[in-house]
């Protein structure tokens, strides 16, 4: 079961007539898409009680349970690594590293089977690198998305430095509601943030919070450029004035028409 996507989010609220819908995005940003619990929104103590009774009752204790673990903390404090570093590229030696930097001594192996858990209760999902020269699935590094960014937010806190993690986590559950498969795209030691395929078609993304600066539009365009071939590649931002252009091939689009294209 997935998240609601947007345009399902804005069917499920019951949100005033004059309220734009970058409002109606923000609160999807800060609440997620967790059906029955997005009618909560309106009262923020009740909803950030429903989503940690989720979170602690249905997520944690099912895999708990299930698993027979007897060191719930570790489990806990694995999780809350991968929602801090969502987006981020994350191996099982790097988690194991910072949590014995903390004072909790653990092996990369260990670290494997939680992370296993955890993707076999769907409370985070696994994104491959895929080396686009070479064709292959690379076994090193991978990227983590939690399930539900409102469960994230309200776990550590919303924050707006962390608008870039989460807008990357909404565009990878809206490519796999539409049915794509996702991986992390490598080009030399370049990265696309997606790859996103299906039997009749690939689709490169970007995303990234505007492109207004030159250096992040240079980086962000850089790494599309590098890709040979002819499928399409699009920038994903929040900048409005790049929405719909187009420059050397590569389309540059608003998330918010994005996420309500048909």
């Amino acid at each position: 079961m997935l998240p609601l996507s947007f345009k399902e989010f804005l069917t499920f609220s019951n949100f005033k007539s004059n309220v734009s819908i970058d409002e109606k995005f923000n609160q999807y940003m800060k609440y997620g898409g967790m059906p029955g619990i997005i009618k909560l929104s309106n009262d923020y103590d009740l909803f950030d009680d429903a989503i940690k009774g989720i979170y602690n009752t249905v997520f944690m204790k099912d895999v708990i349970e299930r698993n027979k673990l007897t060191d719930a903390s570790l489990l806990e404090k694995v999780l809350k690594f991968l929602m801090s570093n969502t987006g981020s590229l994350i191996s099982s030696k790097k988690i194991a590293d910072f949590l014995t930097s903390q004072g909790t001594k653990v092996t990369h192996n260990t670290i494997l089977n939680y992370l296993e858990m955890l993707e076999n209760a769907y409370i985070i999902y696994k994104a491959p690198r895929y080396d686009i020269k070479g064709k292959k699935i690379l076994k090193t590094l991978e990227k983590y998305y939690i399930v539900d960014i409102g469960i994230r937010n309200s776990i550590l806190g919303f924050r707006n430095s962390d608008y870039g993690h989460i807008i990357e986590n909404i565009v990878f559950f809206e490519l796999l509601n539409r049915g794509y498969t996702v991986n992390v795209g490598k080009t030399d030691s370049l990265e696309v943030d997606f790859i996103a395929t299906n039997s009749k078609e690939k689709k490169y993304y970007q995303v990234t919070l505007s492109l207004l600066e030159d250096n992040v539009r240079n980086r962000e365009f850089a790494s599309l450029k590098n890709i040979h071939d002819n499928y399409e590649k699009t920038i994903l931002t929040l900048d409005r004035v790049y929405n719909e252009t187009s420059e050397e091939g590569i389309k540059c689009k608003n998330i918010i028409s994005f996420l309500l294209e048909e």
